[in-house]
């Protein structure tokens, strides 16, 4: 009875969450029945309920290779590289506006760090392209300045620096809004009682802002390690594409199961990468969301 006074006392809440639940269940919980292809040799034409089931041989065809190892390891890396520098730049950007006096180049700063979130990964490759092929910009810059030019692509151990270089242009404006908000609702009297005791601006920053938004800081870092075992296709294949001379230090999980996809069209082992990654973000998330539980009970996500 007591669920039943919940929804009753809360209906309009319930009520504006349901074209929500419905497009989770649609598109996250009801295609969790892919996975049982995983199991199966499928064949689009018998369906799920209609393909020979080969128990975990989809399994063993990705794991029996060496290459499973180089493609998580780079996966795992990458990721980690991309939520450390990314999420502290962004703080660091987020305090650098926050202190600006002006409200007019505040904003004018906020809608410029967050532009380029908007720009699509191709969009991106293309730029990309055009700064770092032999004859870009970059080799240009560096021509006339008497320096032999690089051949990016063909430099395998530079792009992991590259293309967190990309991930912090990208994403590091998105992420320093949320932080700008979570200093915006923190109270002025800190601050003003920081002064009295002659805090220095410096010392405000590291003793009071940092601190007030830090259950945001984990909240951000357990969400990234959810989906570290997770590249980010559209990025990686967007500006690698399949020059495989760069495959030993860019290639994850995500590019590797889609040309095994495109190149085999095995649907089963596709699947069986899938659900490998989904069951190690999941323990991943929940071994890092209990030590954030053990540091800071209010920074965990339950």
């Amino acid at each position: 009875m007591s669920f039943v006074r919940e929804i009753t006392r809360n209906r309009q809440l319930y009520i504006l969450a349901v074209p929500g639940m419905i497009f989770l269940a649609i598109f996250s919980y009801i295609p969790m029945l892919g996975h049982l292809i995983a199991f199966q040799r499928f064949q689009p034409v018998k369906g799920i309920w209609g393909s020979q089931w080969v128990g975990f041989d989809n399994f063993k065809f990705f794991f029996g290779g060496h290459d499973w190892l180089r493609v998580t390891f780079n996966t795992v890396y990458l990721n980690m590289l991309f939520l450390i520098f990314g999420i502290g730049i962004a703080i660091v950007l987020a305090i650098i506006v926050n202190e600006v006096r002006s409200a007019l180049i505040k904003k004018l700063s906020q809608s410029f760090i967050f532009l380029p979130y908007f720009i699509s990964w191709l969009v991106v490759s293309l730029m990309m392209l055009a700064f770092m092929s032999t004859e870009g910009l970059v080799n240009n810059l560096l021509k006339s300045a008497g320096i032999d030019g690089v051949n990016w692509y063909q430099s395998v151990h530079l792009w992991p620096f590259l293309l967190t270089l990309v991930y912090i242009w990208k994403f590091s404006g998105y992420y320093s809004i949320i932080f700008l908000a979570a200093i915006v609702g923190i109270s002025s009297e800190y601050y003003e009682s920081a002064k009295i005791d002659g805090a220095t601006r410096f010392q405000q920053i590291v003793h009071i802002t940092i601190p007030s938004i830090r259950s945001v800081i984990v909240v951000l870092m357990l969400l990234g390690v959810g989906r570290i075992f997770f590249g980010d296709f559209g990025m990686i294949y967007g500006i690698i594409g399949d020059n495989s001379i760069l495959y030993p230090t860019t290639d994850v999980i995500d590019t590797y199961s889609f040309r095994a996809l495109r190149q085999l069209g095995n649907f089963g082992m596709s699947s069986a990468v899938v659900l490998y990654q989904s069951m190690m973000g999941l323990v991943t998330i929940l071994i890092f969301n209990r030590i954030a539980k053990k540091i800071d009970p209010d920074s965990s996500l339950f």
